[in-house]
């Protein structure tokens, strides 16, 4: 089946957060009702644009996997159905989170990276829920830990602290700008 396309966005080879930055600028230039397609190969991505996607109103349509590349289709919302892009409220910052760590508080590390980044490189007694698996595995956490979200940038965990938020976890906290600039213990494997 031959889908009919507006504009098409080559994000191969980028990881998060790039896929999603030139997905939101791809967006702009388009019309109200045309659709997108993402061409992408970072597997994360699958879940940043379906998250994306819901907190700005926008449509996503769908995921059709080509060889080691992912095709995500979206279409623009319009003005009434539009909405503009959530955060959660409740940040903090890499040198507060080690902080925390260093003076042996009780919380709990969710790193919703993909199984592949969390094994090269995580912080010592993360747990690890990738962010499209969170909603079929977020009874594994307890609603009435203090939970810290972590992801490459921020991003992900952006959209996964949301998520924890409308299951009922009232102590949620992403953590920016993630992995990227941790300088912190790491465990491998």
């Amino acid at each position: 089946m031959q889908i009919t396309v507006n504009k098409v966005l080559d994000a191969k080879g980028l990881s998060c957060p790039m896929p999603i930055v030139k997905t939101k600028k791809a967006m702009e230039e388009l019309d109200p009702g045309q659709v997108l397609e993402v061409q992408a190969t970072d597997k994360g991505s699958l879940a940043d644009i379906q998250g994306w996607a819901k907190n700005t109103g926008h449509q996503y349509i769908g995921t059709i996997e080509e060889g080691d590349v992912l095709k995500h289709y979206l279409r623009k919302a319009d003005v009434s159905e539009a909405e503009e892009e959530k955060k959660h409220p409740y940040v903090i910052d890499l040198k507060e989170l080690e902080r925390k760590l260093e003076n042996g508080e009780k919380f709990v590390i969710l790193d919703v990276r993909e199984q592949a980044e969390y094994a090269f490189g995580h912080i010592p007694g993360a747990i690890n829920i990738p962010l499209g698996e969170l909603e079929a595995r977020f009874t594994e956490l307890n609603k009435d830990d203090e939970i810290y979200v972590i992801c490459r940038t921020g991003n992900r965990s952006d959209l996964a602290a949301q998520q924890l938020a409308e299951k009922g976890f009232t102590n949620v906290i992403n953590v920016v700008p993630g992995m990227v600039e941790w300088t912190g213990e790491v465990d491998k494997f």
